[in-house]
């Protein structure tokens, strides 16, 4: 199994209505150098400002950017390529940014390389320190910028750590 941490910046709060403006993946593993980035241009005409705001895009640059299809195939020939056995997803809100993934693996592709499940980094956190009130992300070494490769990989330092300190098997 490989872990896939992965990260996405959207223009608004649910997928069809609302685009990925961009998302990064990173293979968890020590060396954390197995990394995929697309932008996305936008599938609707619908978008939050504040939300694309944080992506540090205007609406302009994200109408230049790849075709969600194109760029969707390309992150299934990366998983493929990059993940030994099944792949496993994971992020920090895997609440937002998995709505998102499996939405546009569907929607384009037809299928999900994930399957039909995800894992949520936050709450393995508070489960092992038995605490649902604790954040993990001081675990981070990467800053979180909102650029979702330096995000994912931020988060994915963060399990590496959580493997490491509670012996854990990932």
């Amino acid at each position: 199994m490989s872990y896939v941490m992965v990260d996405v910046e959207a223009d608004g709060p649910m997928p069809g209505d609302y685009s990925i403006i961009s998302f990064g993946a990173v293979i968890v593993e020590p060396s954390l150098s197995k990394t995929f980035y697309g932008k996305l241009k936008p599938i609707s005409d619908n978008w939050v400002q504040d939300a694309l705001k944080v992506s540090g895009f205007t609406r302009e640059e994200t109408m230049g950017f790849e075709e969600p299809k194109f760029v969707m195939e390309q992150f299934a020939v990366w998983i493929n390529d990059n993940s030994k056995d099944r792949p496993i997803f994971i992020s920090d809100n895997n609440g937002f940014d998995w709505q998102f993934i499996n939405w546009y693996f569907h929607h384009f592709l037809g299928q999900n390389p994930f399957g039909f499940s995800s894992m949520n980094l936050s709450s393995l956190y508070k489960g092992l320190v038995r605490d649902t009130f604790k954040n993990f992300k001081y675990l981070r070494k990467t800053k979180h910028t909102h650029n979702p490769v330096d995000d994912a990989r931020g988060n994915a330092e963060a399990l590496l750590e959580l493997a490491r300190e509670f012996n854990l098997k990932i």
